[in-house]
């Protein structure tokens, strides 16, 4: 008999939803200071969950969700590579 695999879920900060990880993108601050988009939701460090929604992403930028949850200020960059994160993961799903 097969053993069902377990449905890992995560809070998105923004919607507060409990999602299945491949439905979020991870930003992560490393011990750097450094933040980015963590494709493989692997690396170290402080890591938060965001909806992979432009819409979502547009709240989290007014309310300013990820520079809480990470103790930080996300600059634009960050946003942006957010921002072509979620397209890109669009334009995969609709082939």
């Amino acid at each position: 008999m097969k053993e069902k695999r377990r449905v890992v879920l995560r809070t998105c900060v923004v919607t507060k939803e409990q999602l299945e990880k491949k439905d979020l993108l991870r930003i992560v601050k490393n011990k750097e200071g450094l933040v980015f988009v963590d494709e493989n939701g692997k690396q170290n460090g402080r890591g938060a969950y965001i909806k992979k929604d432009l819409e979502v992403l547009e709240l989290a930028k007014k309310n300013k969700a990820l520079d809480r949850a990470l103790d930080t200020t996300i600059s634009d960059e960050v946003y942006t590579q957010i921002e072509n994160s979620i397209k890109k993961k669009k334009t995969t799903n609709t082939k």
